[in-house]
């Protein structure tokens, strides 16, 4: 019963939680990639917002790269800070772009993406990764 209302950190647990977060939240993304990844690759004319200006195609790739390859590399944990940064990029413009007209119900769900991304930006994947791997194969 102490442990439970501890605010001591246990590095091990933060790690296993980071791990935990980060699988998760990512395959939660590729359930918005696999589809563009898809259609990307489909026979169909890609039809797809333009909110920045730089052409249907170009967002729709840059959708895609964010949603699907980024999200794959953080599931791995490899390159996680800077795998974050497309996808922090693709939901702050769904969020406070593409979404403002439809109301706050609209922006809910990229700014919670926004916000877990940005977490894994500041943290990095943890002693679970890939990025852990090779920073100790890197030291010896």
């Amino acid at each position: 019963m102490q442990t439970t209302y501890t605010t001591s950190l246990n590095l091990k647990q933060i790690d296993i939680g980071l791990l935990i977060f980060r699988i998760g939240i990512s395959a939660l993304m590729l359930a918005h990639g696999v589809p563009k990844l898809i259609t990307f690759f489909g026979e169909e004319e890609i039809a797809f917002m333009d909110p920045v200006g730089l052409g249907q195609v170009t967002s729709f790739t840059f959708a895609v790269f964010a949603e699907f390859v980024c999200a794959i590399l953080i599931i791995l944990g490899f390159a996680t800070r800077l795998a974050s940064i497309p996808i922090i990029i693709t939901m702050a413009v769904a969020a406070f772009v593409v979404h403002v007209p439809d109301g706050w119900g609209r922006q809910e769900l990229p700014l919670l993406y926004l916000i877990c991304f940005l977490l894994l930006l500041v943290t990095g994947g943890g002693k679970y990764s890939l990025d852990h791997f090779f920073l100790i194969k890197r030291k010896k």
